[in-house]
């Protein structure tokens, strides 16, 4: 009976001690009572509670704004909560969900790091993995099973998923038609490149500039200025820039509206296939744009324009510098309209000629004269 009483005595002393350890820590702001609370709990974890309010103070006031837990700060954050029971009540920088991520993230990483493999080494012979990359490269129409079969009549037996790892390090793409750079680079001879831009007088009114470009060459074949472009305004540039039917095979534009009908049955009667550019893709034009930014940077961000005819002074100018003396990275810093390799002179005496008043110089060498 007695030892009943006092098993009933002890239960009873543990529920009422968790249950003021659970109501009045969180709910609680009294000093007084947080203090006798805390007297129920032991050294240890008093001292893990500390240590994780005071790594939150450090995370604090490294921050200037909203706090940021690096790496190591989640990884203390979650060994010192594990050390106590009331973590979740000394959180004051996150919620407790997120720490939870944390821990899960963390036995992630360390069970990633347990089933990585010790050895690099590929499980077939480094000369079979040759003669896959060499079927793959040479027989552009075979997949992963064509190859297999092959392998297979040879005595070798490999995986299909093994051979798809190895082609695909010999095939750039598995797509059928190839992609928008490959085709600018195979037919760039083919190819011009168009577009508009607009600058402004020092009344602030806009003067539209319509540029043509050759892509291998990178040479300038047009440049003309108007204060209002129409449709047949840009026609007659388009007839101006291919006299005697001397035209691309393909002229990239966009879908602005300047490039109208007549511009259409020009280009059609020319023999000169448009290519529209996507909607908001600058880089589908992309050696038309570099033009214009060039333009831009070294001629007319250091001019004031004072009317059009100036402006068509300044373009034809700066387009037979551009075309004639400037050396472009996208040909090997070769000049457009000397784009075959040429012998210059290796000896003789430097002259430099002013470009543009004097914004730019070229350079080049003069024969000896006996």
């Amino acid at each position: 009976m007695i030892g009943n009483i006092l098993n009933f005595w002890n239960a009873l002393c543990s529920q009422m001690k968790q249950f003021l350890k659970q109501w009045t820590k969180p709910a609680t702001s009294s000093l007084v009572i947080e203090t006798l609370s805390d007297m129920t709990r032991s050294r240890t974890e008093l001292i893990a509670e500390n240590a994780l309010l005071r790594q939150q103070l450090i995370v604090l006031k490294r921050q200037v704004k909203q706090p940021l837990f690096t790496q190591s700060d989640r990884i203390r954050s979650v060994l010192l909560a594990r050390c106590t029971r009331f973590w979740h009540q000394a959180l004051h920088l996150v919620q407790p969900d997120t720490l939870l991520r944390w821990h899960r993230d963390l036995f992630r990483f360390y069970w990633r790091c347990q089933s990585r493999t010790t050895t690099r080494e590929p499980r077939i012979a480094q000369e079979t993995i040759e003669l896959i990359k060499q079927m793959a490269q040479e027989n552009r129409l075979w997949g992963a099973e064509r190859i297999r079969g092959e392998l297979l009549k040879l005595g070798i037996k490999v995986s299909k998923r093994t051979i798809q790892k190895y082609m695909s390090k010999v095939r750039a793409s598995s797509s059928g038609s190839q992609t928008w750079s490959t085709f600018l680079k195979n037919h760039a001879k083919d190819i011009w490149a168009c577009d508009f831009t607009v600058v402004h007088d020092l009344l602030f009114r806009p003067l539209y500039i319509f540029v043509i470009i050759e892509l291998q060459t990178r040479q300038m074949m047009h440049l003309a200025v108007t204060r209002s472009p129409s449709d047949a305004w840009t026609m007659q540039q388009l007839r101006e820039a291919t006299p005697w039917g001397n035209g691309p095979k393909y002229l990239i534009r966009d879908r602005d509206t300047k490039y109208g009908p007549l511009f259409l049955a020009l280009a059609e009667s020319s023999g000169i296939k448009e290519l529209k550019t996507p909607v908001q893709a600058p880089r589908a034009n992309a050696i038309c744009e570099r033009f214009i930014g060039s333009l831009k940077r070294e001629c007319l961000d250091h001019r004031f324009i004072l009317h059009a005819y100036q402006l068509h002074r300044l373009l034809r100018e700066y387009g037979d510098y551009y075309n004639r003396s400037r050396p472009h990275q996208g040909i090997e810093q070769r000049v457009p309209t000397r784009y075959e390799p040429d012998y210059p002179l290796s000896s003789g005496p430097i002259i430099a000629k002013p470009v543009l008043s004097g914004l730019h110089h070229t350079y080049s060498r003069t024969a000896y004269l006996h």
